[in-house]
């Protein structure tokens, strides 16, 4: 009968024996109980004992196996680690208690963890076999009971292996995970370089894992380990972790933070992100709003006699107006405006006169020239800056329309309507209904404001006074550069339909019978009165501008041949020069009866222009 003389357990055959001491007392767990020497083999804890602590068990009366007794207090197997072998599926777990003098249980603390952990098998020959333990296996452990669990995974043919945790905290001792040992029982090589290993065990650093209980001698697989920690959290785990903090806050003797809280807090900053960006896009979108109606006149800030009024006011606090004067041109403009009439002061009549006299002097380059009706120019004035070019430019339309016959039974001669009249038509007209859609975008409102109109607003109002007109949409550029050659082939044939039959016959410059065109682009219009065309071929329009300044245009009138030129020039423009991607014409054609305009009413439901090409 054999004995175990750490134990006391008896077995009966020697290779029982072998295995109880490699199962039980595997060779790193051996220490001295006498004083804090470990990481030994049996036979040299043994001869440790009988040559260092001799006396010691002298006094104690303790006496073992040849003379010496060696007991290791409280040593008892408890299952602290989960092991999954490849044949038999088995668990088995190992933990150790130590009750040394001065000995503290540090708790759930690991002392050898890493990529590979080298563990000792069960087989007879007592050969050394690699387990590979992977960080992200480890969960958390019961803080209370030193307890831990992990997945061990074998990379070659083991049956059983076991993870150590719970090290006894009095006892300074080291563990590498990472050593790889060739375990030879009885080797003196071998004990020499287990000796030099753990020698200075006190240099080893531990590193605690923050979210568990964990304990490393290695920053970066601690590193490794908290990376998995954050990474496999998920929300289902949230719920799970939100389950059992309260559990485990009241069996941990030191809190620590939560992952999932700190999620938790990610998302709500997050959300937080999120919703300030939408309240700074919102901002934004409203500020763009506001200078959108600020610039199209819908905000609000009064329309025509407000801008005039301020106008005259600024003028006098800089000292350009007297306070009388002030008085004196408000007075003519109210007294203006309750006619409905315009005051003249931007008004330059013989425009087109004076343009027939220089091409039939001066125009050398020119093979043809054709111009339009008699029209007045009318320009922007203080009410009126930086909106109200369609309205001027239905003026100058108007100022024709009434010279030329067939258009006189509908319109009124030689009155020119006010901007704030011509507002008051066109509300009129949206009254009819005609436009609703354009109704619709102004409110139904055009008086009191600064609001631009376009195109389709002086159909509508030409509708309504009973004046045939069509929109033509020259929506995308025809030739090279984004030019509009198309546009000037256009303009061409409507004003040359009038002439001779043949060019042969026709003279060098026309005056035409048609109205001038309304030409409409992104945030301006003008009005075309005439087109050259040169010898190469090429065409180049004439645009009167509500932009330019009265004196501007009354350079036409001069008697200065170079001062006329000069005028002309500014009037010139090729098919370089209009470059937006998309015009649109207004052209007046006739004059419509009462059911023709009811027709075009009902029409005008679904307004569309047509489209070239």
């Amino acid at each position: 009968m054999l004995t175990c003389e750490i134990c006391g357990e008896e077995l009966v055959l020697d290779k029982d024996m072998k295995t109880h001491l490699l199962l039980s007392h595997m060779e790193n767990d051996m220490g001295c109980p006498l004083c804090s020497w470990s990481g030994v083999a049996y036979n040299e804890l043994r001869f440790h004992i009988n040559t260092t602590h001799k006396e010691k068990q002298d006094h104690d009366g303790a006496e073992g196996r040849g003379g010496h007794s060696l007991v290791r207090p409280s040593l008892s197997p408890t299952p602290s680690t989960t092991i999954v072998d490849s044949h038999c599926k088995q668990a088995i777990g190992l933990s150790r208690s130590e009750g040394s003098e001065g000995g503290v249980d540090n708790g759930n603390r690991f002392d050898t963890i890493g990529r590979g952990v080298s563990l000792r098998t069960s087989n007879s020959t007592l050969e050394s076999e690699r387990m590979t333990v992977s960080p992200q296996t480890f969960n958390r452990g019961d803080p209370g009971g030193g307890r831990a669990v992990a997945i061990v995974e074998p990379t070659s043919s083991v049956s059983t292996g076991f993870l150590r945790s719970a090290q006894d905290s009095s006892r300074p001792t080291s563990r590498h995970c990472n050593a790889e040992d060739s375990v030879g029982v009885g080797s003196a090589e071998h004990t020499t370089v287990k000796q030099k290993r753990f020698s200075s065990p006190l240099k080893e650093k531990q590193f605690s894992c923050p979210m568990c209980a964990l304990v490393c001698t290695d920053a970066f697989i601690l590193q490794e380990h908290v990376e998995l920690h954050l990474l496999e959290e998920s929300p289902a785990e949230e719920a799970v972790l939100g389950a059992t903090s309260s559990t485990e806050a009241a069996s941990s003797s030191n809190s620590s933070v939560s992952p999932g809280s700190d999620l938790r807090l990610a998302r709500r900053l997050q959300e937080e992100e999120k919703q300030r960006r939408k309240e700074q896009e919102a901002k934004r979108e409203a500020e763009e709003f506001k200078k959108l109606q600020r610039q199209f006149g819908v905000d609000g800030s009064g329309g025509y006699r407000k801008q005039m009024e301020r106008t005259m006011e600024k003028a006098v606090s800089r000292g350009v107006m007297v306070p009388a004067d002030f008085h004196n041109k408000r007075a003519e403009m109210m007294e203006a405006l309750a006619s409905g009439v315009d005051d003249g002061r931007t008004r330059t009549q013989g425009v087109l006169g004076a343009l027939y006299v220089y091409y039939q002097r001066e125009a050398r380059g020119c093979v043809h020239v054709w111009l339009s009706a008699d029209t007045d120019h009318f320009c922007s004035s203080e009410g009126d800056k930086g909106w109200g070019c369609g309205y001027r430019n239905f003026q100058m339309l108007l100022s024709s329309l009434q010279r030329m016959e067939p258009y006189t039974t509908c319109l009124s001669e030689g009155s020119v309507p006010s901007i704030p009249r011509v507002q008051v038509l066109i509300e009129g007209a949206w009254r009819e209904g005609l436009d609703p859609q354009g109704a619709t975008h102004f409110n139904q409102r055009l008086q009191g404001t600064r609001a631009w109109i376009g195109a389709t607003e002086i159909y509508a109002l030409c509708t309504s006074l009973r004046v045939s007109a069509r929109v033509l949409d020259f929506h995308q550029p025809t030739g090279p550069g984004d030019t509009h050659p198309r546009l000037f082939d256009w303009v061409k044939q409507y004003f040359s339909q009038t002439g001779a039959s043949t060019a042969r016959l026709q003279p060098r410059v026309v005056q035409t019978t048609q109205p001038p065109l309304y030409l409409q682009h992104q945030g301006h219009s003008r009005s075309i009165v005439g087109v050259e065309q040169k010898k190469n071929g090429s065409l180049c329009l004439l645009l009167l501008d509500p932009g330019c300044s009265p004196g501007d245009v009354r350079k036409l009138l001069s008697q200065d041949g170079s001062t006329v030129s000069t005028a002309v020039r500014r009037m010139r423009k090729f098919s370089g020069n209009l470059k937006h991607r998309q015009y649109q014409v207004v052209v007046v054609d006739g004059v419509l009866s009462p059911e023709e305009k009811q027709t075009r009413v009902l029409n005008s439901r679904t307004l569309q222009a047509e489209r070239i090409p």
